[in-house]
């Protein structure tokens, strides 16, 4: 990255692309690195040094030296799994103070009450298969004005106040769904315990970007979940609550979008999906459960096991395009290995009519068929290659496919889960 690049990352499909090694990956060349959207339903697995380490809040990137962390005003903070998390880095070594970790004042808390509201939900009432972690009723609370957020962990008598105002609200649904209400102190207390230990971190973090831009500092911004799951632009309802694009950094970091200089949009070879929601491609039965043994496709934060199928080539142009997106990183190629038949979705099938683009409205997407091509298979240990010419020529021909179908350039190919497996096409420059 050259000085003063800003870069932002995001999804190009329903999540589990592989960001989390992307981010980490550019990193080394980022001063500060910003998650602008989400909360702890995100989850990054990253293996350095052959070991595991599994991120939900915290940027990646923060296993580099040297690197400032920011929590956007676009996020949902749960206090209590920040603070665990923050315990969970420091025993790996990595301790964050102030100066390291900075929690935007404008960033909304998720709470006990919207946990249990997402329990509730998806229990009793129509489920979205959400990561039940109170994500959705806390962006709810934040677009109806009753949310708290993190600067009214620095003011007593105002968390006091509006927490016994959006609690009230709060167990009218959860008594409603058939629930236990929360009793105020039993809300408060943690938090007020919580918001003394994370008082030091919450800051103005639009104005600290504006200053480190100013400065001729790299920035690197981080999305959460994928443009498939985006509240606006994906799968809806089964969709995140919050913007996955890469112009969400504009709302999510308080960063205007005219300074953005490029956005990469990670693609995974294949495409996997958590949770319900329309998935032309999805392989069933034992061809799904095979893919899924090969890349390991359990969620980062659940568990779950994800539906695995082939690689959709109209739904890339589609996340490219609403995303933003100007250059792509492929990730988990190596998965695809000696994978026979090899098919790509190219177009899909929809009443008897082919279609080439992406269905605006859901449920044509759940009614299409794919039209799926034969591509030919490779094999051999990618992870070995040094360079681009000593892959296996077909697995060439795969990337070289992925760029002619999408219109963008595959800068970045993972072959493999270790930091040091990835190949670097093009250099970053403008």
């Amino acid at each position: 990255m050259q000085p003063g690049m800003n870069i932002v990352v995001v999804g190009t499909q329903w999540g589990d692309e592989g960001k989390g090694k992307v981010v980490d990956l550019l990193s080394e060349q980022a001063d500060v690195i910003v998650r602008f959207g989400g909360g702890n339903n995100a989850g990054h697995t990253l293996v350095v040094d052959g070991r595991q380490l599994v991120l939900h809040l915290v940027p990646s990137g923060v296993l580099h030296a040297n690197k400032r962390v920011v929590l956007g005003d676009g996020m949902v903070v749960d206090p209590a799994a920040l603070l665990e998390e923050l315990a969970h880095l420091e025993r790996s070594g990595l301790s964050l103070g102030p100066q390291e970790l900075l929690l935007s004042s404008k960033a909304h808390l998720i709470l006990p009450y919207h946990r249990a509201l997402d329990e509730l939900r998806e229990t009793t009432t129509g489920a979205l298969g959400t990561t039940r972690r109170g994500i959705g009723p806390a962006y709810e609370d934040k677009a109806a004005r009753r949310g708290l957020r993190a600067g009214d962990l620095l003011h007593p008598a105002r968390l006091r106040a509006r927490l016994e105002a959006a609690l009230a609200e709060a167990n009218r649904r959860i008594v409603g769904a058939g629930g236990t209400p929360h009793a105020l102190e039993q809300v408060l207390e943690p938090l007020e315990r919580h918001g003394a230990q994370l008082a030091p971190h919450v800051a103005d973090t639009s104005l600290f970007l504006d200053q480190q831009a100013r400065a001729g500092r790299r920035l690197l911004f981080e999305g959460a979940q994928g443009v498939l799951l985006d509240l606006d632009h994906g799968t809806y309802p089964f969709v995140t609550s919050s913007t996955t694009l890469g112009g969400g950094v504009s709302a999510g970091a308080g960063f205007a979008a005219h300074r953005i200089d490029l956005v990469v949009g990670v693609a995974k070879a294949y495409v996997t999906r958590v949770g319900d929601g329309p998935f032309p491609t999805e392989l069933a039965g034992e061809a799904g459960a095979t893919l899924r043994a090969r890349g390991k496709e359990y969620g980062a934060t659940t568990g779950r096991p994800r539906r695995c199928g082939w690689l959709d080539l109209p739904a890339l142009r589609y996340a490219a395009r609403v995303g933003g997106v100007q250059a792509l990183a492929l990730t988990k190629l190596d998965v695809l290995s000696e994978v026979d038949p090899l098919k790509v979705c190219v177009a899909y099938e929809l009443e008897g009519r082919r279609v080439e683009d992406f269905p605006a409205d859901p449920d044509d997407l759940a009614r299409a068929a794919p039209v799926l091509v034969e591509v030919a298979p490779f094999s051999g240990e990618l992870a070995r290659a040094n360079a681009f010419e000593e892959m296996p020529e077909n697995a060439r021909r795969y990337i070289e496919l992925i760029e002619r179908e999408s219109g963008l350039p595959v800068r970045w190919v993972s072959l493999g889960p270790g930091r040091e497996q990835t190949l670097i096409r093009q250099p970053l420059s403008l």
